[in-house]
């Protein structure tokens, strides 16, 4: 390939193959993007946070998307985005389940996972199941 469009099997696999990317959101009005950490499972992209201006503009706004890309070099790279729709985890034992599955994927702490870990009660997970995926990539 030497630029054009991916797969929707090639996007979806490097969506799988990735655990950092870029969220995007709208908080007060305005466009908010943030790394984070997510994973994932074939059907949902799951992520934890602690509450605060992200968790804030998805509650109010559920309309998300997320970035991931690939780089090798200026002329080796491909690119992700999916969209969906916000949906906060609220059944216990799936928010225990997914939380342990998403350290289990990252066993090397962020400080703010750090934070997380020692405060798990406080820690909010999300998914959401993308609808829409495009692709881009050049010379992959």
């Amino acid at each position: 390939m030497t630029f054009g469009k991916l797969s929707t099997e090639d996007a979806l696999k490097l969506l799988g193959n990735n655990k950092l990317g870029r969220l995007g959101c709208i908080a007060d009005g305005e466009p908010y993007v943030v790394p984070i950490n997510f994973f994932f499972d074939g059907e949902y992209v799951y992520v934890h946070s602690l509450a605060g201006k992200k968790i804030n503009a998805l509650r109010a706004n559920p309309r998300i998307c997320l970035q991931v890309d690939e780089i090798e070099d200026s002329y080796h790279w491909r690119s992700v985005i999916v969209y969906g729709n916000y949906e906060e985890v609220t059944d216990e034992h799936l928010r225990e389940h997914m939380l342990a599955e998403l350290f289990r994927r990252m066993p090397h702490l962020t400080p703010v996972e750090s934070k997380m870990s020692k405060g798990i009660s406080q820690a909010i997970v999300f998914r959401f199941k993308p609808d829409s995926i495009t692709g881009v990539g050049e010379s992959w």
